[in-house]
């Protein structure tokens, strides 16, 4: 698939984390990561710019990063909505842009 987004034009793909999320949560760390690893490392390759969004919070936004270092944007709006309900709008986002650093 990601070859076929690189046939079309496209300058970036968004990887769809809800898989990984639900693995992550299940204790299988490395197992979630994988697929998402060669995805990525794929896209690299292509030259396309990587997004990535569904389920990402708090508990695996860090860990997906460090291993996806390529990553340009995540997408956690349902997330973040949640934190911010209970943490604050600003300390949510504080908290966010630190799993991302």
């Amino acid at each position: 698939m990601i070859e076929g987004a690189a046939a079309t034009g496209t300058d970036r793909i968004e990887l769809y984390t809800e898989g990984y999320a639900t693995r992550f949560a299940s204790g299988d760390k490395e197992g979630a990561i994988a697929p998402y690893v060669k995805a990525a490392a794929k896209a690299v390759e292509l030259g396309l710019g990587i997004n990535a969004g569904h389920d990402l919070d708090l508990d695996n936004l860090a860990y997906f990063s460090k291993h996806i270092p390529s990553l340009a944007e995540v997408s956690i709006g349902h997330a973040l909505v949640c934190d911010a309900l209970y943490l604050g709008y600003e300390n949510a986002v504080q908290l966010y842009k630190r799993q991302l650093k």
